[in-house]
């Protein structure tokens, strides 16, 4: 069975100038088994657990801009006809689809505000099979200025809607609810028993206003990874050579810092901190 349906972000990988060291880099912060499965004088780096496909490293394109970064994508029906979607909300085709071998078929697509993305038609690859375990992809987030023309791109692209949790707003999908009930039966039992919001598990992305007082921030999709420990993955992300651009903070569920990798993509380092799900109506309550 598929683990995801159509909307669901599904894969991750980094773009880097130099793919050997950046894939060095995050097999010694989160484990990973490296294999390149790139075509003959191609690199695709990527990244396992127990020998499951978390993500992948790559290089950048001749002529592109040579900045790291981290890319978020999106399972879709079909590349093509997404990519058309897109371009009808406003959107822009930044490359056309194409084919990735036997692995699937994809684009790269920026929002109206200007955020990439990539949608991916799976084929032989089924997308990240592990997720939101430690080194793995745990949330993806659309950082953005117009949060309203957002909600009207994505919600006419991929049926998104949105909703209000624990503090924070995030990008919904009802039919991503009953999948994962469908691969967990009871999944939602369990999140209530847990205490956790209501409909969290429709949840496919989060939503994160850029703040007016960071006019140099462009709209950019980011993504976070799980942690066992918030604190000890940021000192040995320094001892590798990253940056911190926000030290670590407790936040609703969550222990979290946000890095910056040798080369220059950032990503969110996330600790699942249930103790910490109040966080966001205590503070509240102390600002009041």
């Amino acid at each position: 069975m598929d683990r995801y349906i159509a909307g669901v972000p599904c894969w991750a990988d980094t773009s880097q100038p130099d793919p050997d060291a950046a894939a060095s880099f995050y097999a010694g912060l989160f484990g990973w088994e490296i294999e390149n499965v790139g075509a003959p004088d191609t690199t695709y780096l990527v990244g396992r657990i127990r020998g499951e496909d978390v993500g992948a490293v790559t290089g950048i394109a001749e002529g592109v801009p040579s900045t790291a970064t981290w890319n978020t994508y999106i399972w879709v029906e079909s590349a093509d006809e997404t990519a058309l979607k897109a371009a009808k909300a406003g959107g822009t085709i930044v490359t056309e689809p194409f084919d990735v071998g036997p692995s699937g078929r994809m684009a790269v697509i920026a929002d109206t505000e200007g955020a990439q993305f990539r949608i991916w038609e799976a084929r032989a690859h089924r997308g990240s099979a592990i997720v939101n375990e430690h080194g793995s992809v745990n949330f993806n987030g659309l950082n953005t200025r117009d949060v309203e023309g957002a909600k009207r791109f994505y919600g006419e692209v991929f049926g998104w809607d949105t909703g209000e949790f624990d503090g924070f707003t995030a990008w919904t999908l009802p039919a991503y609810g009953d999948h994962l009930e469908l691969l967990n039966p009871g999944n939602r039992e369990r999140m209530a028993e847990a205490g956790g919001p209501q409909g969290f598990e429709e949840v496919v992305a989060a939503i994160t206003p850029i703040p007016d007082d960071q006019p140099d921030i462009p709209a950019h999709w980011s993504i976070t990874f799980g942690v066992d420990d918030a604190d000890a993955a940021v000192a040995k992300a320094l001892e590798l050579g990253a940056e911190v651009l926000v030290p670590v903070i407790d936040a609703p569920w969550v222990r979290m810092a946000v890095l910056k990798d040798p080369q220059g993509a950032s990503f969110i380092a996330s600790q699942f901190a249930p103790e910490n799900k109040d966080v966001a109506a205590k503070e509240a309550a102390a600002a009041a």
